[in-house]
């Protein structure tokens, strides 16, 4: 991608600032039932209902934990307990940022001002934006767009909220599935997957590709 400088940087947040710890909180709860295939299916299967139950209509994120927990749990013959799933709820405004995130963070936000559009609550998210030690212009979450992404109307908020378009972001995701399929759907041209190794290239998508967020300012010509 040729240097662009845009309005914002948007982010998506768990993942590729966040070091996202659902699998760990998985293990901590069910690792002890489990044998280390048993485990990694489950894992699977709790990434794949997670997804699935965002699909719908929006609903609050400790019920969608709630559901996907039970669900993998019946899935994978393991007995399922509600306090369980409120305790990785409850875990992930403890996770901090990948140890590269602060500095290159600060680097751009001199320049380019930062958003974050996050599948979140308003009652989780700010605890995980204050540990990335950096500026951030605006954070929406899907509690206030009322949908999670990857549906299109998480990202409709955000332009209508910034005063906007597709044209004038850079947005930046460690995530095809999540952000940058639906953001080549919505026309975002200017596009950043973060490496983080847990989904594979798919160079159809047009994006540039950057192994952590120290790459980030290079790509806006910082």
């Amino acid at each position: 991608m040729p240097q662009f400088r845009p309005k914002y940087i948007t982010f998506d947040c768990y993942g590729t600032l966040t070091n996202f710890q659902m699998a760990e909180s998985a293990q901590a709860i069910y690792g002890e039932q489990l044998d280390a295939d048993r485990m990694k299916q489950f894992i699977k299967n709790f990434a794949a209902y997670r997804l699935d139950e965002i699909l719908g209509d929006w609903k609050p994120y400790n019920e969608v934990l709630h559901n996907a927990v039970e669900r993998t749990c019946r899935k994978n013959g393991v007995s399922f307990h509600a306090d369980d799933a409120r305790a990785i709820y409850e875990h992930v405004p403890t996770w901090g940022p990948h140890a590269d995130v602060p500095a290159g963070l600060a680097k751009v936000a001199k320049e380019i001002p930062l958003v974050i559009l996050s599948n979140a609550m308003d009652e989780q998210i700010m605890s995980n934006v204050e540990k990335l030690v950096a500026p951030f212009h605006a954070v929406y979450t899907a509690q206030q767009a009322n949908a999670y992404k990857p549906r299109f109307r998480a990202f409709e908020y955000m332009f209508d909220m910034l005063g906007c378009g597709p044209d004038d972001i850079l947005h930046c995701s460690s995530s095809f599935r999540y952000d940058l399929m639906s953001a080549h759907d919505l026309g975002i041209r200017n596009k950043v997957w973060v490496n983080r190794g847990h989904e594979p290239a798919n160079p159809y998508y047009k994006y540039t590709e950057i192994p952590d967020i120290s790459g980030l300012p290079a790509v806006v010509g910082l």
